[in-house]
């Protein structure tokens, strides 16, 4: 372990995609003094997490992509997600990001000091101080295992969706699927046909769109390698997701896809008692929109059953419904999804108060552009609170962020300042008009319970406007939101931060 304090101008937390593209966009601005953070062993954040069989990407390959570093070639127009991991590690080993990534060296404890007017970053490899803190620690990271008595005692195989246990061979067991979500409708299809028999523990039902995926062939790639091909299909797949976005804002909008949602399911589902378990009856978009051609059909073979009903207890290999239905099973996978509301760091982020950000948010995380926080000066958050969409790729949100915190990056070099904090009054201000407008969206009024709205009630995920407005707000660093404290010297090592 180092003894000595490392110093960098730039500290970033975590090597998923924010973090790599948050490199990228540091050395564009000349900035080489720089340190990434990761907790693994190799880069690519949830895309090396989540490896459960049938993983892929809900949008569009074209699109689920650095606009600096387009791909024309991708196998599929949803690509899955070993294509999406060689893609990304691909993207920082073409700009040697790899040479600033502390690998297996996570942030244990982040806390600004005064006095020096940096954050001090401890480690398990040392004590790392910089100007800048950047966090990219991503929404899907943390697995949400529920507190069910008796999981903990199961008798027999257990595992998360995002820690797949790849060495358990699920042939001819009895299963139970607790939790239908995002990675649910994936998986499923691709153990179904190999075990004896499948049960899914469905508290909630989901709104599930046809998937209009399909192999690309070797002349679509060729053609989207002209000049300008690739980002005339992104513009086009963007404009025409922003189109189904307006439905999130006017819920009404979503009578639409809900007929096609339906007409997709009674196509593929003939039983009328599992198609009713199957119907949601909330407005859809309340919840994840998830796309998926062979979740019905694969829930509608002899060897699935779907219990309306969440997990009351376990008891050895038995697992109790809250309706008091009983499956004795030899495996359990979770796919209990992600603790999308908690900042993964957020327990060991001190501001200039002592305080954490758990301490200081109390189950409702709120920003300045879900980036700034009043009392944590120099400090980024990626991926923040109110910045989610539910109908574009989150490569939109991450470089959004990017373009303004590169703007403040720009800020602190060109007049020399040390101290950059976001006012409070201009956070409250945001916070209010994000609430105002998050009232009448689906999220809010949709009738269903979701990650989107926290302990506390309030929706702390959604981002209320379009992204075409996201990408104004965050286009320009606005200096006059932020108190700013310049060096008392002539600037030396803020040139780089």
């Amino acid at each position: 372990m180092s003894q000595t304090p490392i110093n960098t101008d730039v500290l970033i937390i975590g090597a998923g995609i924010s973090g790599i593209g948050a490199g990228v966009r540091l050395l564009r601005e000349g900035v080489t003094d720089f340190v990434i953070l990761e907790k693994a062993a190799a880069a690519g954040g949830t895309w090396r997490d989540n490896t459960y069989p049938g993983c892929a990407c809900d949008v569009p390959s074209a699109l689920y992509s650095y606009s600096f570093a387009q791909k024309p070639d991708w196998s599929r127009v949803f690509a899955a997600q070993g294509e999406i991991l060689d893609y990304v590690q691909d993207v920082a080993q073409r700009h040697r990001i790899h040479d600033h990534i502390r690998y297996e060296t996570p942030a244990q404890e982040c806390r600004w000091d005064e006095r020096s007017r940096r954050w001090i970053v401890q480690t398990p490899d040392g004590t790392f101080h910089a100007r800048a803190l950047v966090s990219c620690t991503g929404y899907l990271h943390e697995p949400i295992v529920p507190d069910i008595p008796g999981l903990k005692d199961f008798d027999g195989k257990l595992f998360h969706s995002a820690r797949w246990d790849h060495g358990h061979d699920l042939t001819g067991e009895r299963v139970a699927v607790i939790g239908t979500g995002a990675s649910a409708i994936q998986f499923v299809p691709q153990i179904q046909p190999k075990v004896s028999q499948l049960v899914l523990f469905q508290r909630t039902p989901q709104w599930i769109l046809p998937k209009p995926d399909a192999d690309m062939p070797a002349l679509s790639q060729k053609l989207l390698g002209l000049p300008y091909a690739t980002e005339l299909l992104r513009r086009t797949i963007y404009n025409g997701l922003e189109v189904f976005g307006l439905g999130f804002r006017h819920p009404s909008l979503m009578r639409f896809y809900e007929r096609l949602a339906r007409a997709h399911l009674e196509h593929a589902v003939q039983d009328p008692v599992l198609r009713a378990k199957l119907t949601p009856d909330y407005v859809l978009g309340c919840k994840r929109v998830l796309l998926s051609n062979d979740y019905y059909p694969a829930v509608a073979q002899p060897n699935v059953d779907v219990l309306a009903t969440g997990v009351k207890a376990v008891q050895g290999r038995t697992l109790i419904g809250q309706d008091g239905s009983r499956r004795e099973v030899d495996t359990i996978i979770l796919g209990t999804g992600f603790h999308v509301a908690e900042q993964p760091n957020a327990s060991h982020v001190y501001g200039t108060a002592g305080v954490s950000l758990n301490a200081l948010w109390q189950g409702s995380p709120q920003a300045y552009r879900g980036t700034t926080i009043a009392g944590y000066p120099n400090f980024f958050l990626v991926l923040g609170p109110n910045l989610a969409i539910g109908n574009n790729s989150a490569f939109i949100v991450i470089e959004s962020q990017l373009d303004y915190i590169m703007g403040a990056v720009r800020a602190m070099r060109r007049h020399g300042v040390e101290r950059l904090e976001v006012r409070q009054d201009a956070q409250d201000a945001w916070n209010r008009e994000v609430q105002r407008d998050l009232a009448g969206t689906v999220w809010n009024t949709g009738g269903c319970s979701s990650y989107y709205i926290d302990a506390n009630g309030r929706n702390s995920i959604g981002f209320p406007w379009s992204t075409q407005t996201m990408r104004r707000l965050l286009g320009e660093f606005d200096h006059a939101s932020y108190h700013q404290q310049r060096e008392a010297a002539p600037a030396r090592g803020v040139q780089h931060a």
